[in-house]
């Protein structure tokens, strides 16, 4: 196996934020420095300065010591997005607690086996789910469980009303101490919570304060949701870093996000987030003139989404690259070409490189650097292994200590990273290595396609068949015949699919990621004997 390595070097600014890289030593920081500058705006009128969010947090963390959770102790946490939801996970910072955000969409089920497997010592559910899950939080030895809506009631609030914050009734939380149980989708099989340190916050969120130029100044249109790294970390941290303030919608509703876009000078969102906000008139250059960076990630945004926000508005979108056990590993530059479709260069004090096997090498490339690999990554922002789960955390780190993203990618000439799919979704077919993202670029180049995704499902001639699903565009008349036709012109005979089907919508998670595995379990008897279509 070879190795093609890029880095960004640590340079002298972050080096000296280095020794500021505690989130709760920010929010006293800036409380003390600044204490009525507003940390968080509501579109209702609400508003928290940083002295306020220290004193309710105080409460909030006075609450759960009166449950009896102390540093280290695990803090589930299942509700609706809110301004107290904030205040909720910055208090487990400050206290040392271990916060586990678990997906609102996630049903009683799957809630059960991640209060098994994490034993918090307090859940924080919606009132509405108190009777279903109580029960599960009971069997997996829960000690408490309290409540909390959206609309700021709930038994925690009655809890911090109760409790009396004193100063700071907590020690020093050690760097290497576990912030966040973070699990992932689970889209190979069980969800595996990856722990996070305080010094993976602290070092990442300082890392993008440099990369994304934040200062005090600015304000974060927020609309992703609180149980992912996307809108818990990079968003709320990075904000917590530079003392700067949050606008926080519920969810994301692009009217709302117009209206709100005026107040903000960046907008963090996913590429769905994007496509929608296009789709209205009121797009422009005016609405968006005081933003001065509109960033993406958590999923691939297409070119055709950069270059037609560029054109309306005159920005053009930073892509990132990042993920639950490592956080944000790249962005394109700040300052420099924002090129479409990468996602730029590793981040200041974080290095990447490509793993190249049998099984990625790309047979076509002209030089060994331009190859296809396994992205394998290390830095301060890599987590610390899987909980309770030695075993795998061991596969998925190499020898020398290097994380396996399980990403396949490229590196180009001037160190910038492209993600060319995810190792598990490549496809082989008739002994051929078939990269989905080459063909969905080609297929959603052509006219009348909005999206589309390509797998591989079981084929009895070629061992996987190429397959794709596409979604018209609105009014678009398209056959499969003509789409086949267009990719034999364009790409080569093994990569072109053996199906297309039109479908209405691709099945994407909560941060918009394409499923494929979902695509897999529905089209696996696609093919029967003689390698057709089963009707």
């Amino acid at each position: 196996m070879t190795r093609v390595e890029t880095s960004c070097e640590l340079d002298a600014t972050l080096a000296d934020m280095k020794s500021s890289t505690d989130p709760a030593g920010w929010i006293e920081s800036a409380a003390l420095e600044q204490p009525k500058r507003p940390f968080l705006r509501t579109p209702d009128g609400r508003e928290l300065s940083y002295a306020a969010l220290l004193e309710h947090s105080s409460r909030y963390a006075a609450a759960l010591m009166s449950r009896g959770v102390v540093c280290g102790d695990r803090v589930a946490v299942q509700v609706d997005k809110s301004a107290e939801a904030v205040l909720l996970y910055v208090a487990c910072l400050r206290l040392g607690a271990v916060f586990v955000p678990i997906n609102v969409a996630n049903t009683p089920n799957e809630v059960d086996f991640f209060l098994r497997d994490s034993r918090p010592r307090i859940a924080v559910i919606r009132p509405a789910d108190r009777a279903i899950l109580e029960p599960s939080a009971a069997r997996a030895g829960v000690g408490h469980v309290e409540t909390l809506g959206e609309d700021g009631a709930g038994s925690l609030i009655d809890l911090v009303r109760r409790s009396q914050a004193a100063g700071t009734p907590w020690g020093h939380v050690d760097a290497k101490a576990p912030a966040a149980i973070v699990y992932t989708s689970g889209t190979t099989g069980r969800s595996k919570g990856a722990v996070l340190l305080h010094a993976n916050l602290g070092s990442n969120a300082a890392a993008l304060v440099e990369a994304w130029h934040f200062t005090s100044d600015d304000v974060l249109l927020h609309t992703l949701p609180l149980f992912h790294i996307h809108g818990l970390f990079a968003a709320i941290n990075t904000v917590l870093a530079a003392g700067a303030c949050l606008v926080l919608l519920p969810k994301f509703d692009a009217a709302s996000v117009l209206k709100c876009l005026p107040q903000a000078t960046v907008y963090m969102g996913v590429p769905t987030h994007y496509t929608r906000l296009l789709r209205s008139p009121e797009l422009n250059r005016e609405v968006s003139a005081g933003v001065r960076l509109f960033v993406s990630g958590s999923a691939p945004l297409l070119s055709e989404t950069h270059h037609e926000f560029l054109r309306r508005t005159g920005h053009a979108i930073l892509e990132r690259y990042g993920m639950t056990e490592t956080l944000i590993n790249t962005s394109n530059p700040y300052d420099g070409a924002r090129k479409p479709g990468s996602v730029g260069m590793p981040l200041p004090g974080i290095r990447i490189r490509l793993a190249h096997d049998a099984s990625t090498a790309d047979a076509g490339a002209g030089r060994r650097e331009d190859a296809m690999g396994v992205l394998e990554v290390t830095g301060p922002n890599v987590f610390a292994g899987y909980w309770q789960d030695p075993e795998k955390t061991q596969r998925e780190f190499t020898a020398d200590g290097w994380f396996k993203t399980g990403d396949i990618g490229r590196i180009d000439d001037d160190g910038y990273i492209y993600i060319v799919g995810r190792a598990k979704d490549l496809v082989i077919s008739g002994g051929f290595n078939v990269y989905p993202k080459e063909v969905e670029s080609e297929l959603d180049a052509l006219s009348g396609v909005l999206e589309s995704a390509v797998f591989g499902v079981p084929h009895p001639d070629f061992g996987e068949g190429v397959t794709a699903v596409v979604v018209p565009e609105p009014a678009a008349v398209l056959s499969e015949a003509d789409i086949i036709s267009s990719m034999q012109e364009r790409l080569a005979r093994y990569k072109v699919p053996k199906r297309i089907l039109l479908i209405d919508e691709l099945p994407r998670n909560t941060m918009g990621k394409v499923q494929k595995n979902v695509l897999r379990a529905a089209y696996a008897s696609l093919y029967d004997a003689k390698g057709v279509i089963r009707q």
